[in-house]
């Protein structure tokens, strides 16, 4: 059964770019493990919520934007099996310091329930 990775997360603004490049230099990391399809949005619609919304689970400050992203597996066990081989991975370490504060993004694993056309 497909499998998603979730991801939300606040970038400074000004890192647009770098984060997109980072983001792309990491694709090929996830491909060669079997990830399907990967997507980066970023927030330009992101209204707050009178009792949570994005900006307060990822502690965003004014000057950052939020992040909704997406990993597609074509099942769990190749997700985890690929974050495990990810983190030993020097290509990972090769990329230097991530262009956002890493404590504050959180993530999770999706099965779907519902897809629709």
């Amino acid at each position: 059964m497909t499998y998603y990775s979730g991801f939300v997360l606040a970038v400074p603004t000004a890192n647009r770019q770098k984060y997109i490049d980072h983001a792309r230099q990491s694709w090929p990391m996830f491909q060669r493990r079997g990830a399907l399809r990967m997507v980066e949005t970023w927030g330009v619609d992101v209204p707050h919520g009178e009792t949570t919304d994005f900006y307060r689970a990822t502690q965003a400050k004014d000057d950052e934007t939020v992040l909704f992203s997406w990993v597609e597996w074509p099942d769990r066990a190749t997700a985890d099996a690929a974050y495990a081989e990810m983190m030993q991975d020097p290509d990972m370490a090769a990329m230097g310091d991530m262009p956002f504060d890493g404590k504050r993004m959180f993530w999770g694993g999706f099965e779907p329930v519902v897809d629709v056309s």
